[in-house]
């Protein structure tokens, strides 16, 4: 009998070990698909509604629903003008990328680089580049806001077609296509493929993406100084009918110094500057 007692016991040791071998090949999987997540989707602006970082979006729903988006897309095409852009133009810091205006699918920068400042991972995630002149910009930025004691993190900068195309999908998903129309933009359609924009946060705001972080410090300097780099605020208040999306005092685009100087001081978006309203 007592034999028979140390079989089962070794059968269910046995049995045990199985299952915990599973369970770590899933945990391995799991953190593999949630590396690829970008760390910067966090864009909603209703402070009650922050995402941490084992939110939604950082897991599987968001490639889930890539079907879903590409139909969204292809039913916005219909309804907005394709806009083509020669090589010139695409290398052009001013270049405008907005609802009405989009990039090839194939748009890549030939110029990408990962500027030297702070991110809030270590992963080498392709949301750490910037185009080479924009980079540089924002090297100089960090720096000064660094001199000034402040805590300033780098969170998402160039964002694929693809990559973007799964991002829109989701909160189509969540939220119906009118409202995320508000907070993303379709694949094509978004600065973030022209590696000239870069999402900045702070630990005040938990390095999320969110309104409050114009009442921060940082927020607040970023605010008044980001022009003296050639950086304006893309998306600024109360301007959303013009720029179609909601305020984002976190989302940088680089123009030039002489650009940026003149939307800084007259309150203009960029299609104002351009003509483009």
């Amino acid at each position: 009998m007592r034999y028979f007692y140390i079989a089962a016991l070794a059968v269910v040791f046995v049995i045990l070990i199985v299952i915990y071998k599973e369970n770590s090949l899933l945990t391995d999987s799991t953190k593999e698909e949630n590396k690829e997540m970008l760390l910067s989707d966090y864009l909603s602006t209703d402070d009650e509604k922050m995402k941490n970082k084992n939110g939604d979006l950082d897991s599987a729903p968001i490639k889930n629903s890539i079907d879903k988006g590409k139909q969204s897309q292809e039913d916005f095409a219909k309804d907005k003008p394709w806009e083509s852009y020669t090589e010139e133009q695409l290398d052009d810091v001013l270049l405008l990328v907005n609802k009405e205006r989009d990039l090839p699918k194939d748009y890549v920068p030939s110029d990408l680089v990962d500027p030297n400042v702070p991110f809030p991972f270590i992963e080498e995630l392709a949301q750490r580049l910037m185009r080479q002149e924009a980079a540089t910009a924002l090297e100089d930025l960090f720096e000064k806001a660094n001199d000034e004691n402040l805590n300033l993190y780098a969170q998402s900068g160039y964002r694929s077609y693809e990559r973007q195309e799964s991002i829109f999908a989701y909160y189509v998903e969540r939220s119906g296509e009118e409202k995320a129309s508000r907070v993303s933009a379709n694949a094509g359609h978004s600065e973030h493929q022209t590696g000239l924009a870069m999402d900045v946060t702070t630990p005040e705001v938990n390095f999320q993406l969110v309104t409050s972080f114009e009442d921060t410090p940082e927020g607040q300097w970023i605010k008044e100084n980001a022009a003296q780099f050639g950086f304006i605020i893309r998306y600024p208040k109360d301007k959303e009918k013009i720029t179609g999306y909601q305020y984002e005092p976190w989302h940088l685009r680089f123009v030039g110094k002489e650009p940026a100087k003149v939307i800084h001081e007259q309150g203009l978006t960029l299609e104002e500057y351009l003509g483009f309203e």
